[in-house]
């Protein structure tokens, strides 16, 4: 009789270690707290606007591809996935912009438009984060790291690519322009962290969107859930959902079964989680008699990522001119950055994301309209900031900003609109503090140094998604389902 397997929670790296343990021949029953799956990438439908809950840049669709290949099928039969060609629009305060793609004629003048002598720089960049891809991402990224000694046969060659500066530094090394500097830097934010603490090692996402580019999956990447899903029934994969885990019974050094809505047990022989392992660790396991004292001060010693502002909007006015994926600087970088991550409070001079996919898929808007989302950093909830107090006028600055750059005239074109706080990711997502990304990728939260895998204090319990190796994004979560074909 196969061995059960229960996961916890159903993001994509929930859906994808599902599917990859199901090859391999288990028992396997997903559950999941809300009425749809997801996790991060539910979809949020409103007045006929779709809108992609989180994660909208695909950026290794091979990582898709191979978990419909495990079972002899093709992705390109479930959903349509297109490559875009315009990346980024980087729009500075003061109006310039950086159309960022993967042509080299087009980054040329790109670059130059701005400072001539850093094109050169800017090769030698790409050429070393290839090295850091090779070895951060094609060597180590499936890899576990549950041992030490593992990870001290790793630390020559991180050193050797300088995975002791931050990215910005390692970036400025080869850049020397201030506003090339934050474009090249940018990339930790996508992750949770801060570019002027995150270990270099992450400028490989430089180089992994060089290698594949950035994709849209049509329909939003909501499309991608409703094809894994789909795919999990056909396997036989149990899906049971509004089945929150209040709780996760032990016996010793063992998980034993799950409590779903404080009421029914399901015994299991394996739980995967796909949930924030710090939360886990705090609030899903009732007795800490079997954490040690390093463990509990591996516990206390963690710096969690940022938080996020995300504001969906659907315009009765089209914005043709705005492309798909934009990211807006303001006036200050590392000042704004310090505000967020070290002294949390927040700032006025904002930074964002702007999401805008019916600049690719027309679909996700009525006919005549435009969907968006706006995506601002801010402080997680060790801030104690008051959203239900700050959230009315924090959205009133975005819009104020917005319409002050990249979207004039928005204010009274907004026809649908809703957001969400930190309190979101905290309440509904489970997220120790209400972190958009779970802990800081910096160097020292990294690899061993993160929640493993394999959990270091139950033989029988695993981690899959943005706090454990090898981290955040989509190709992370997914490279931590990879991870799991080693250890079970």
């Amino acid at each position: 009789m196969a061995k059960k397997i229960i996961v916890i929670g159903s993001g994509f790296g929930g859906l994808a270690s599902a599917l990859r343990m199901r090859a391999k021949g288990y028992d396997v029953t997903l559950l999941e707290k809300h009425a749809d799956i997801g996790g991060r990438a539910r979809v949020f439908k409103k007045d006929q606007f779709t809108y992609d809950g989180g994660p909208t840049v695909i950026t290794a669709p091979y990582l898709f591809e191979e978990l419909f290949s495990l079972f002899g099928k093709k992705i390109s039969d479930y959903v349509k996935i297109v490559p875009l060609d315009l990346w980024y629009r980087f729009v500075f305060n003061n109006g310039e912009t950086f159309d960022y793609n993967g042509n080299s004629k087009s980054m040329e003048k790109q670059i130059k438009k701005f400072s001539a002598e850093d094109y050169k720089g800017y090769k030698r960049l790409v050429n070393f984060t290839e090295k850091i891809f090779d070895k951060g991402f094609t060597d180590l990224a499936d890899k576990p790291f549950n041992n030490l000694v593992f990870m001290l046969k790793q630390v020559p060659a991180l050193l050797k690519l300088k995975s002791y500066k931050s990215v910005y530094s390692l970036v400025s090394n080869y850049i020397s322009h201030e506003k090339l500097r934050k474009v090249f830097s940018m990339h930790p934010l996508l992750v949770g962290g801060n570019p002027f603490s995150t270990t270099s090692i992450y400028t490989l996402i430089l180089f992994l969107e060089k290698k594949w580019g950035i994709h849209y999956s049509m329909g939003g990447t909501g499309s991608v859930v409703k094809a894994l899903e789909k795919l999990m029934k056909e396997e036989n994969i149990k899906i049971i959902k509004n089945a929150e885990v209040t709780e996760i019974l032990t016996k010793n050094k063992s998980v034993t079964a799950v409590k779903i809505n404080n009421s029914e047990v399901i015994n299991c022989d394996y739980i995967i989680c796909n949930s924030d392992p710090p939360n886990v660790y705090e609030n899903l396991i009732k007795s800490k008699d079997n954490y040690s004292f390093l463990f509990k001060q591996k516990m206390k010693r963690m710096d969690y990522s940022m938080g996020l502002f995300v504001y969906y909007f659907g315009s009765k006015k089209k914005y043709n001119d705005v492309a798909h994926h934009t990211i807006y600087f303001g006036k200050s970088y590392e000042k704004h950055l310090d505000k967020i991550f070290e002294k949390k409070i927040l700032s006025e001079d904002i930074s964002y994301y702007l999401h805008r996919p019916s600049a690719t898929d027309p679909n996700m808007a009525p006919d005549g309209h435009d969907a968006f989302y706006v995506l601002v950093p801010v402080p997680n909830n060790l801030s104690k900031i008051n959203w239900s107090k700050e959230g009315d006028r924090f959205k009133n600055l975005i819009l104020d900003k917005m319409d002050k750059s990249v979207l004039p005239g928005i204010r009274e074109n907004v026809v649908s609109d809703f957001y969400l706080t930190p309190d979101y990711f905290e309440k509904d997502l489970s997220t120790l503090h209400g972190s958009g990304f779970s802990i800081q990728p910096k160097f020292s939260q990294s690899a061993y140094f993160r929640f493993h895998n394999q959990s270091e204090i139950f033989n029988n319990l695993y981690f899959v998604g943005a706090g454990t190796h090898p981290g955040a994004g989509m190709p992370g979560v997914l490279s931590s389902a990879k991870v799991l074909d080693k250890l079970l």
